[in-house]
């Protein structure tokens, strides 16, 4: 029962992650590309699309982390495990709690900066977003890195 429970999450999240990759990182890419034609093709220039291809780059940063996580793909000093393989499991344990303690900071940090820019009502400066949609994604993906990250540790004890 819970391990379907937990199949169909990660397929959910999966599903969310590289649908959210894919849309965003096409929508900036076809805004830049539109940028670059205009300006050196009719010398105008899009003043929106810089904005959007920067929030791009913090949204794809913050999902792509989740998914990292979930593929192994985590940038990681090895060195010590390569001297002494037995120390792979306990190291790997201990990077996953770091990486929990890392989403719990997230969480809690992102959604305090989330409220604040809630109760100032800033935005952004050329497309008017509100800024607490751009901010809003740390305490999101600071939940989405701790599910991940649970799941690594299911995995790697089932594995043991």
């Amino acid at each position: 029962m819970l391990g379907k429970i937990s199949k169909k999450l990660d397929t959910v999240l999966t599903h969310i992650e590289e649908w959210t990759l894919f849309v965003i990182v096409m929508a900036a890419l076809i805004s830049l590309f539109a940028n670059v034609v205009l300006r050196y093709g009719f010398n105008y220039t899009l003043a929106w699309s810089e904005e959007l291809g920067r929030i791009v780059m913090i949204y794809t940063t913050f999902v792509g982390t989740s998914l990292s996580i979930k593929k192994g793909a985590m940038i990681r000093i090895d060195a010590l495990v390569q001297i002494f393989p037995k120390l792979k499991p306990g190291l790997s344990f201990y990077s996953n709690l770091l990486i929990l303690f890392f989403a719990w900071m997230m969480v809690y940090y992102g959604y305090k900066m989330t409220l604040m820019q809630y109760t100032t009502h800033q935005s952004t400066i050329i497309m008017q977003i509100p800024l607490v949609i751009v901010y809003a994604i740390m305490p999101v993906m600071g939940i989405m890195v701790f599910i991940r990250t649970i799941q690594v540790l299911i995995q790697d004890t089932k594995h043991k």
